[in-house]
């Protein structure tokens, strides 16, 4: 538990709710927090300031945190054992952040389909004029049915496939925002804007939400991410829209 934390909310007579409005958050993202949970850098920044308080004072530096939080190299800005690691606030951010694009290409990807909150920050940024391509693998891929055969979840696979299209096909009613399965061997999941991406590997064996995930910046690293903006655009143009 973040007794600091709770002892400055307790001072500044704020709420969770209270806090979740101003930084614009769940509520139950804040009582993670309290629980011990290390916000992300913008969500510190924000609620340090929101609470008169040192930063350091409400998350003490520790070497250990320090290490397990470090790049793996100067091309890499973190990398997540495994992608259920990633917080929610690193998604939001991600996605949050575009000003030109947002691709995501996944087998199923329902994990991110399923939250709502996702899914309308990605019509929020479509509104903005925000370019949206979401490619899914099609359920009918002899691809999608290996692929959940080699995790072991019979045909699962093809089943998540088809409800994350269920789920972000309204999506397609917004300007802008576009969708698309594809049939090919997926050896990763990606996630990108103009400026950042999320790489979820693909390992034999383990779901994919078991497996690591990269964060990558354009700032660190332009190099790697044009290599999977290139994977993404040669995917986008031999799929075939979601509709059909």
């Amino acid at each position: 538990m973040n007794a600091a934390l709770r002892n400055a909310l307790a001072a500044s007579q704020l709420t969770e709710t209270d806090v979740a409005a101003h930084l614009g958050v769940d509520p139950k993202t804040v009582r993670r927090w309290l629980s011990g949970q290390r916000p992300y850098p913008r969500h510190r920044w924000a609620l340090a300031d929101l609470l008169q308080a040192d930063e350091n004072t409400l998350w003490p530096k520790n070497r250990r945190e320090d290490e397990a939080h470090a790049p793996g190299s100067e091309h890499v800005k973190r990398v997540y054992a495994h992608r259920w690691q990633v917080p929610r606030e690193v998604w939001w951010d991600l996605f949050s952040s575009a000003e030109q694009e947002i691709g995501i290409l996944v087998y199923s990807g329902l994990f991110f389909a399923d939250d709502a909150g996702m899914v309308e920050l990605l019509a929020s940024r479509a509104r903005d004029g925000v370019k949206v391509r979401i490619l899914l693998g099609d359920p009918d891929s002899p691809h999608v049915k290996r692929r959940s055969e080699e995790e072991g979840i019979g045909d699962a696979l093809a089943a998540r496939a088809r409800n994350a299209l269920t789920l972000l096909r309204p999506l397609t009613d917004i300007d802008g925002v576009e969708i698309r399965l594809h049939s090919t061997v997926l050896y990763n999941s990606i996630y990108l804007t103009e400026k950042r991406a999320l790489v979820n590997q693909h390992i034999y064996g383990l779901p994919a939400a078991k497996c690591p995930t990269v964060d990558v910046h354009r700032t660190s690293s332009l190099d790697i991410l044009e290599i999977y903006f290139h994977s993404f655009e040669l995917t986008w143009k031999g799929a075939h829209p979601g509709d059909a």
